[in-house]
Parts: structure tokens; sequence; C-alpha cells
């Protein structure tokens, strides 16, 4: 399990599985010969990507940066569907950090999507239950709410299962909300209407976990964002705010889905990674 030192912050990244989605969706309009030159894709025009949790430790509490995609939830037509190459060892790789899933104070879900809130529950009985069942998960209410009430869109995304059984778990806010001194969600739409980043500052370094309006490393540039958003203007604005005032105040960003980078700093033209962390690979 890679780890990143945010001053006295521990940043723990966590098995959540693996899907493999088709590589033109993931980079919506950018032309293969300029995207296949950053993150390579096999021979169904899909790319890995991971779900994998982060486990932030800070004063004193336990916190998970979403949820991964479960395990033992998916048919065999979802999987093929999904890519899904793996699935969830998120409470396996907390049991060997002496963690228990009881243990965990704070799940801070960036968005709801299937393959983000899944590892929330488990099946027992056939009936999904949680996971975390002492933690308060946070998310904006946007959110929040869109997961209750789908539209005719995002309804393949946000699966009743998924929210039922921890539904009174749920802690809610609207523009931002500091968890913990140096840990702060901030709602940005675009991915989702409801989509939130997370800003951890402590001992002069911080990070910037962008969440899905900038998936991997490879989704630096602010005009790269997926089919799969929403809102891509927003995304665009979004990402062209954070990536600006990270680049010149020397940022790490850090990764859910990238299969090749845990988390990194460009140097402030957005172009030289200048220090990094690498995904191991088993």
């Amino acid at each position: 399990m890679e780890t990143l030192q945010i001053g006295e912050i521990t940043l723990t990244w966590l098995n959540g599985g693996v899907t493999n989605l088709d590589g033109g969706a993931m980079f919506g309009v950018v032309p293969k010969p300029l995207w296949i030159r950053k993150y390579p894709s096999n021979e169904n025009n899909q790319i890995e990507l991971r779900t994998d949790p982060i486990l932030v430790q800070a004063n004193g509490l336990k916190m998970l940066i979403d949820a991964g995609i479960g395990s033992e939830k998916f048919t065999d037509k979802q999987k093929r569907n999904y890519g899904i190459t793996e699935e969830s060892k998120v409470v396996e790789d907390l049991a060997k950090l002496g963690i228990v899933p009881s243990e965990i104070d704070y799940i801070l879900m960036t968005h709801l999507h299937f393959d983000h809130v899944c590892g929330l529950t488990k099946l027992v009985n056939d009936q999904p239950v949680s996971v975390f069942e002492k933690a308060q998960i946070i998310t904006s209410q946007i959110e929040w709410d869109e997961m209750r009430n789908p539209n005719i869109r995002s309804k393949s995304t946000y699966w009743r299962e998924n929210w039922e059984a921890i539904a009174n778990q749920v802690r809610p806010f609207n523009t931002e909300q500091e968890i913990t001194e140096g840990v702060k969600m901030i709602h940005t739409g675009g991915h989702s209407d409801g989509h939130s980043i997370i800003v951890i500052e402590n001992g002069g370094e911080q990070l910037i976990h962008m969440a899905d309006i900038m998936p991997t490393h490879a989704h630096s540039n602010v005009l790269w964002v997926m089919a799969y958003d929403d809102y891509p203007m927003t995304s665009i604005a979004a990402k062209e705010k954070w990536m600006q005032y990270g680049l010149a105040n020397n940022v790490w960003y850090s990764f859910y889905h990238d299969a090749y980078y845990r988390a990194l700093k460009w140097d402030q033209t957005g172009k030289e990674i200048v220090a990094e962390v690498k995904r191991i690979r088993e």
C-alpha cells in the first residue's frame, strides 16, 4: 500500500477494485492519437481504471475518500459491461493496518456514482447492509438529493441499493465542509451536479483530490473532460480554477482512478512532473 505524508496527515491507498472502461468515453472529444500517448488502451479500446479509496489519518481520526466498487455485488453481465477484473479488498487492506471497519470515523464521498459508492455496503442474506456502520458519510446535498431521485440519465449510476442501507449515516453539506482541521470538502459540480473535491493542508504542504474532474494524471489538461461528465463546462471551469491555484502553490494532486500514479506534483507550467508517488504493481 502506497502512502504519502502531507505534514502530519497520512494518506494510504487501499485496493478498491478495477474497472476497464472505453478510452473514448473517458477522454470525451479528445482524439485518440492524443490521449493514447499519455494513457494506454487494450485491444478493445478500454483503459485500466483503479477504484481505490484513500485512508486519511488526521487529528486522531480515520477517514476514507470514497469506497471502491465493493465485492460480490455484480452480475456476470455487469462485470463484463464495466470491465471489472478485480473486486474490492478495502476491508482486507484495513485489517493489514490493524483497522476494523467500525473504526472509520468519516467517509468523504466526492460523489455517489456506483464505482465510488458500492463499497459502502455488503450483502448479508441478499440484503445490503452498511460496511462502515459507525462512520458519518459526508457528501454534498445536491449529490444526496440526486442519488435518491435520479433523472433519466443518472439513474444508470445512482442505485437504490447503494443508499437505502446507509441513509441514516449521511451528513450532507452545501457549499463546503471542514471535516477536521486541515481536511475540507468543496462542492464543484461538473462530473455530476453534486460532485466535490477534497483539499488537505498541513505542515506547509497541500494536496488536492480532484476526484472525477481529474480522474487520472492524463486528464490534467483543463479541456480534457470525460463524456461521462454531466456538465462538462462546469468541469472545465472547476479544473481550471484548481489547476491554476495548485500549480502556482506547488500542491500535490491525488487520484482515485489512476492505474499508474497515486499522487504527483507538476511544475508551474503543468507539463513536467516534479514529484510522484507511483502505484506499485503487484
